[in-house]
């Protein structure tokens, strides 16, 4: 087959989707929907891909400035022909142009294989669906004998022809020198006064070229993004494809309509997840991980056995296995938790290493700190790692023991086998094995009134 270029036409403003952010930078599962065509193009393994951007100006290259696409502006937008016009110089007559668009999003690679595998020097690919509702697309006019005549968009075309139910989805392919030969020849006599890409289809019949269809496995594949409706469409099929594919594997979901993959999840066997849970980035869950309710995972790996109960936020981390989080934990970037460790409700980590079997129960904050092994941290400890400008480390030594209440003031280190007494606030490093307060002593004041409201 000849070299591949994908043209991905980003240009439109979307109207109907009400917004100051261009319709492509809107985003489904997390991500934009032009970085996900983007994406499946890539995996088709094209020579070059070129990106037709027009409305917002820069910011669609500028926030995608990371995609290794060819970016071509449409200055005016004068219609889907005009704008596959802007990147046609750059593309080698024998090469194979398969034409995509930004705000279609889910089209599987499986699919636009089969539509390029249409294409040779007599013959185009064309993908098209067949709708219960055809209500403004194009309509795919054949022959007696089944053949495809032309496209009629929904604007120009006679009422029997708008009783037809199979639709084009504006993804073709096709040889450049054929499509450089039909895109000369638009006209814009239509309603809308534009180039139609479609118009191609008519003027490569009339040049002896065959259409063959394609069809998707489901028409969702193929459905535009216009307004925010159907973004959310498309977004609650996106994730329950995510979801029966988890069930597939051995995961136990209670409600697959209540979770949310934006990006890759990665499960182990006997998989357990609550309802109203969501993926970020790279997750992987280890064997037997049982997460809770009301919990947004993102970028971490889980160890095996470990649970996470609910109303928990993990981001960036590491955990060991057979460790308990929650209810109601953070764990910010760079944290890592080893085996066995427990962190109880209302408590949060960032920047740390806690080493196995320790335990941080309850309303306490933890932060670039060094935490042993076997460790009890009693409710309401801090670290005071930041003086406003910088910050600083807490050391905490093996089999040490942090009363409630305490404000460790760092940089400091609690020795190994240590005892801070509650209520301390340490500023200077601790013994090993020796018992340290640093609390004021109590005392009684006689005859003090509390202060009362004047009536």
């Amino acid at each position: 087959m000849n070299k591949l270029e994908i043209v991905i036409l980003a240009a439109g403003e979307g109207k109907r989707m009400r917004s100051r952010l261009p319709k492509v930078l809107h985003k489904l599962a997390g991500e934009s929907l032009l970085e996900r065509v983007v994406k499946t193009a890539q995996s088709l393994e094209p020579e070059q891909i070129h990106v037709v951007y027009g409305h917002g100006g820069e910011c669609v290259p500028e926030a995608l400035a990371h995609l290794p696409v060819q970016w071509v502006l449409q200055v005016e937008q004068k219609g889907t022909g005009h704008a596959v016009i802007q990147a046609m110089p750059k593309i080698d007559d024998a090469a194979t142009v398969l034409v995509l668009y930004g705000d279609v999003p889910l089209a599987a690679k499986s699919t636009l294989d089969a539509v390029v595998a249409k294409v040779d020097g007599t013959s185009l690919g064309l993908l098209t669906v067949e709708l219960a509702n055809a209500k403004g697309y194009g309509r795919i006019v054949k022959q007696e004998n089944g053949s495809v005549l032309a496209i009629v968009e929904e604007r120009d075309a006679s009422p029997e022809q708008r009783k037809i139910r199979e639709i084009n989805t504006g993804i073709l392919a096709v040889q450049a020198s054929t499509l450089k030969g039909c895109l000369n020849g638009l006209g814009n006599a239509n309603a809308q006064g534009e180039y139609y890409l479609t118009d191609c289809i008519a003027a490569a019949v009339a040049d002896g070229i065959t259409v063959e269809t394609v069809h998707p496995h489901s028409e969702e594949e193929v459905l535009g993004i216009n307004d925010c409706q159907q973004l959310a469409r498309l977004e609650r099929y996106y994730q329950r494809q995510q979801a029966n594919g988890l069930m597939a594997n051995g995961v136990t979901l209670f409600d697959p309509a209540r979770i949310d993959v934006r990006g890759e999840l990665r499960c182990g066997q006997d998989v357990v997840i609550d309802v109203n849970v969501i993926f970020e980035g790279r997750v992987v869950l280890g064997d037997a991980v049982c997460i809770g309710a009301n919990t947004i995972i993102r970028n971490a790996e889980i160890g095996a056995g470990t649970v996470i109960q609910a109303n928990c936020v993990i981001e960036d981390a590491i955990v060991g296995r057979e460790t308990r989080i929650g209810p109601f934990s953070r764990l910010r970037p760079e944290t890592r938790l080893a085996d066995a460790v427990h962190i109880g409700n209302f408590v949060e980590i960032k920047k740390s290493v806690v080493a196995q079997g320790s335990k941080i129960n309850h309303l306490s904050y933890i932060g670039d700190s060094e935490v042993g092994s076997g460790v009890n941290i009693g409710a309401g400890t801090i670290t005071c790692n930041y003086d406003g400008v910088n910050k600083f480390k807490t050391t905490i030594g093996n089999d040490s023991f942090i009363g409630s209440g305490t404000q460790l003031v760092a940089p400091v280190t609690v020795g190994d086998g240590a005892t801070i007494g509650a209520g301390s606030t340490i500023t200077k490093d601790t013994p090993k094995g020796q018992l340290t307060l640093a609390r004021a002593r109590q005392q009684l004041v006689k005859g003090w009134q509390r202060p009362k409201k004047k009536l």
